[in-house]
């Protein structure tokens, strides 16, 4: 009787632990969001007529992926990552469910508003509601007496700032005014998603190159997060100020450093763990996002308009993509009893991403003629090489772990 008692009161096991939820609703949000940019961008090349959008169609795709897709996996990862950054108990799962449902609920209510006017702007409260609830849980992780919080504060600040940034696209989508949606973006990239990916790799390359690769040395300056976070943030507050020529004077010293930390983690004895080399690989785009930045900076002293939205998608599609590919590949193999190893495929698929990465970088250095086809290209490969991620990892999600362990 206690057996069953215990069984009927077990969640069901898509929330057995918050990854698993989180991952999953940000795999969806991803095949969504990817899958309506390839369609807006084959309506380009006229073979299918263009869909009425509420917002235009680029505001449109950094929203839902900037404010959807990426924070979602990383909520997914710091909701069971954190905790044990800081000695801390699992989070209950009456604690970050009600913010889950409020942000799924919110997505839809706004990718509806895509062509509903008035919806978009009801779906953001909701997601801002559902963020302030995942952030007042980290919060109370992060700022606790652990003395080695450093991590944890960072990452839980660049949440708050993410925040403000949805604050910013809901101004936006009432007022239709641009300003509010380069202060969206600027946000969201510079101040949010980069600083939390650059300190969840400050601290977890290293420790885990550490148990793979042979005499490896820990190598994670601070002096590094002052520098690079450092930049994204005056990057972010100049770009957001119109000032976006300027931002190649912190971003040359950011690219210096995230090149230099390239190195002494060992970028190259990595790739023989496909796994581990994923990660090296996809932190490897940080240095060449701001390296190309850099240069468009110059380029623009000297009155030349050059690279367009490479720096950009070598930061999105070559850092933010490849991380969180590599990254939540191994978290879910990790916390489902299977083996670390990236078998043939995840190893393919995240080459094939690399590709993608390559090809979306080309777009932007191609004659205009063919700049839309190679955007386009670049798209489908996306959604080709997560659409088979999603249909190998997303399943594990609503499987129970492999070894009969919890969570």
């Amino acid at each position: 009787m206690q057996t069953q008692t215990k069984a009927a009161s077990a969640p069901p096991i898509l929330f057995a632990a918050p990854h698993r939820a989180m991952f999953f609703s940000g795999g969806v949000m991803l095949l969504v969001a990817f899958v309506l940019w390839a369609f807006e961008l084959v309506s380009r090349v006229g073979a299918v007529a263009p869909l009425a959008w509420t917002l235009p169609p680029g505001w449109m795709h950094a929203l839902l992926v900037l404010a959807g897709v990426f924070p979602l996996f990383m909520f997914g990862f710091l909701l069971t990552a954190m905790p044990r950054w800081q000695g801390a108990q699992d989070v209950p799962v009456t604690v970050w469910l009600p913010p889950w449902r409020l942000l799924v609920a919110g997505w839809a209510v706004a990718i509806i508003g895509l062509w509903i006017p008035g919806l978009l702007a009801v779906g953001l409260l909701l997601v801002l509601a559902g963020w302030g609830g995942v952030l007042r849980v980290l919060w109370g992780v992060a700022f606790n007496d652990n003395p080695d919080s450093l991590h944890a504060r960072l990452v839980t600040t660049a949440l708050a700032a993410g925040a403000f940034g949805v604050l910013a696209w809901f101004v936006f989508a009432i007022t239709g005014d641009g300003v509010w949606g380069r202060v969206a973006i600027g946000l969201g990239v510079w101040w949010c998603l980069l600083p939390v990916f650059f300190t969840v790799c400050h601290r977890m390359i290293p420790f885990f190159s550490s148990n793979i690769v042979k005499d490896y040395v820990v190598v994670r300056p601070r002096w590094a997060l002052g520098i690079v976070l450092g930049a994204s943030v005056i990057h972010g507050a100049l770009a957001m100020a119109g000032f976006g020529a300027m931002t190649w004077i912190v971003d040359a010293p950011a690219a210096a450093t995230a090149l230099w930390l390239s190195v002494q983690w060992r970028l190259v004895p990595a790739l023989c763990v496909p796994l581990l080399g994923m990660l090296h690989i996809g932190f490897a785009w940080l240095g060449i996002a701001f390296l190309l930045s850099t240069l468009q900076g110059v380029a623009a002293l000297f009155g030349q308009a050059w690279l367009g939205l490479a720096p950009l998608h070598a930061l999105g599609v070559g850092f933010f993509g490849s991380v969180l590919l590599g990254m939540v590949s191994r978290v879910t193999l990790g916390h489902s009893g299977g083996k670390l190893v990236a078998d043939k495929l995840t190893w393919s698929l995240f080459l094939g991403l690399e590709f993608v990465v390559v090809l979306r970088v080309a777009g932007e250095l191609v004659p205009p003629s063919w700049s839309s086809g190679v955007m386009l290209a670049a798209a489908l490969g996306w959604v080709a090489v997560f659409g088979l991620w999603g249909a190998r990892y997303l399943p594990v999600y609503l499987r129970p772990r492999s070894d009969g362990r919890p969570g």
